[in-house]
């Protein structure tokens, strides 16, 4: 099976490149199934809107993934309480509302995603993202034929040792949340493919899909500024990965780039 993994996608205009451009990419590449990261597709740049949802889903999205803007845009709870498709980190405490994985049946094959976040740079009061995948994976492991893994982190460290602590375990573990692709995409030595970040589908001529007038001036300046996202030249960053759904194995991932 070939799936389709989009990085971070901003703002409107990320959401609209979708739009316009998902369908004629899945039928390209022949791709069975799609997992997107959409903690930055509202309007403003953060959390994910009932509108963004509805084109997304629409238009060949399968999965949502979050993660720490999951709940900036109050549209996520009732989008959690119409079952959709979307996740949010697993490791966040359980008093928050939403799954951190969840299981589809595609084609007769079971997919399972799992979602977790780091906590090097991020949120260290969160439960250990090593520890909750150990957790998820006893459960579905026997019911299951591939997994997925977002793991929504900054630092290039923990996202390796999350990739190697699970190779062979997990179909794929992706990074998601700084908006710069790698190029460090590789399937590990026991068939997991890991790449440690997606990138984007964003602006590409932004800093992270914010006006880079914007950043440019809070560090000549030192102080904060109002974020505005810049839905201009937008481009899809992600990764498409073969998967051998006998084996749950991955047997190649290649970077996306798309303008």
């Amino acid at each position: 099976m070939k799936f389709l993994l989009i990085g971070d996608i901003v703002g409107s205009g990320g959401v609209e490149y979708l739009k316009t451009h998902l369908n004629s990419i899945r039928n390209m590449n022949g791709i069975d199934f799609v997992v997107a990261n959409a903690e930055n597709s509202s309007n403003v740049g953060k959390g994910i809107s009932k509108e963004a949802y509805e084109t997304m889903y629409s238009c060949g999205v399968d999965i949502f993934t979050m993660g720490n803007h999951t709940y900036n845009n109050k549209d996520v709870y009732s989008l959690f309480d119409q079952d959709c498709p979307i996740i949010r980190p697993a490791n966040l405490p359980s008093v928050n509302q939403g799954e951190g994985y969840i299981t589809v049946d595609i084609f007769g094959t079971k997919i399972t995603v799992i979602n977790l976040m780091g906590r090097v740079f991020m949120n260290d009061l969160i439960d250990c993202p090593f520890k909750k995948a150990d957790e998820i994976i006893e459960k579905v492991k026997d019911e299951t034929d591939i997994i997925l893994v977002d793991f929504h982190a900054e630092a290039t460290s923990e996202k390796l040792a999350m990739g190697f602590y699970l190779d062979g375990r997990v179909s794929a573990v992706f990074g998601t949340h700084t908006h710069v692709q790698t190029a460090d995409q590789r399937v590990l030595e026991n068939g997991t493919a890991y790449i440690t970040d997606l990138g984007m589908t964003g602006c590409k001529n932004s800093v992270l899909g914010v006006k880079k007038e914007i950043i440019i001036k809070k560090f000549l300046s030192g102080v904060n500024q109002y974020h505005s996202v810049d839905n201009d030249s937008i481009s899809l960053n992600g990764a498409i990965v073969d998967i051998d759904q006998s084996t749950g194995k991955a047997t190649n991932i290649e970077l996306v780039n798309m303008e």
